[in-house]
């Protein structure tokens, strides 16, 4: 989608495509964190002027969110098919696959943007803070009720605690990400994977 929005050096419109432009915000996002990343940094892998980013996505914090909208929905993709496995283990299957898949992709940054944005600690960056803990809080209730839906139907235990179990799926995918970003090879993650599905309870 193109825009054209008024850059005052010029005195002209300057045209420019949304969502190439937001791509390249959330490359930068997702290499630095919410705070690490700069506007000068932003405007230039955006290609844009600072009133041109103003215009089209309102201050940083509006740019983040938008970047984090288009995060969920390219990147994380494989969860809206993991909670429609078969079985409980097969959702933690795809979780964990499509994570590692993700994470060790040679044309995107490594880590998760969540949980580099959720350690920010500026004053800054807190109402973005929390706001990634409230996307990943939603996400961790459907989880649950999934777990609560195996358990019922006998591919869990009958002692497993659903919330307890998805404290520890999510807590394997967090130190997933933390180890791509730290520079793990997939062959590292893989056997974060196989163990993790090893030693899951029930079928």
């Amino acid at each position: 989608m193109k825009l054209n929005v008024c850059t005052p050096a010029k005195g002209r419109p300057r045209e420019f495509d949304l969502d190439e432009a937001l791509t390249a915000a959330l490359r930068v996002f997702w290499s630095k964190g919410y705070e690490g990343a700069s506007l000068t940094e932003l405007t230039k892998a955006m290609g844009i002027t600072r009133p041109s980013l103003y215009a089209a996505y309102g201050n940083k914090e509006e740019l983040f969110r938008k970047a984090l909208d288009l995060y969920e929905r390219e990147k994380l993709a494989y969860t809206r098919g993991a909670l429609d496995a078969p079985t409980a283990k097969g959702v933690a299957e795809r979780f964990l696959y499509g994570a590692m898949a993700a994470q060790c992709s040679e044309y995107e940054p490594h880590g998760c943007l969540g949980v580099i944005t959720s350690v920010a600690c500026g004053a800054e960056a807190e109402a973005i803070r929390e706001e990634v803990i409230a996307r990943r809080q939603s996400s961790r209730q459907a989880i649950i009720d999934r777990f609560e839906k195996g358990k019922a139907e006998g591919d869990l235990p009958p002692e497993t605690d659903p919330g307890a179990l998805t404290s520890y799926l999510m807590a394997v995918l967090q130190g997933m990400a933390i180890q791509a970003g730290a520079g793990a090879k997939r062959e590292d993650l893989e056997q974060v994977v196989e163990t993790t599905l090893a030693m899951w309870p029930g079928r």
